[in-house]
């Protein structure tokens, strides 16, 4: 439903690169994730700090198709290339 309303996925997982099945679902089905990935999101007043600092980078992610994975981070907001994981 997320994907088909074209809505953008905010999450925290400092380990996306770990979770392949989560990648391959993002990838499946076409989803547009901003993943919280910073050690400094643990709790809910740092994972507002991350999006806060991000705020434009996200806002321009909502233009692009999917599927794609950003990882936020206080000071970067960088694309996650879909193929990476690992066991």
């Amino acid at each position: 439903m997320v994907c088909r309303s074209n809505w953008l996925i905010i999450t925290r997982d400092w380990h996306i690169n770990d979770h392949r099945a989560e990648i391959a679902a993002v990838r499946d089905h076409g989803a547009r994730t901003v993943t919280l990935a910073s050690k400094h999101a643990g709790n809910k007043f740092e994972q507002l700090e991350v999006v806060m600092c991000r705020w434009r980078d996200i806002e321009a992610s909502t233009e692009r198709p999917g599927p794609f994975i950003d990882e936020a981070t206080r000071t970067t907001l960088k694309e996650l290339p879909l193929g990476v994981g690992r066991t």
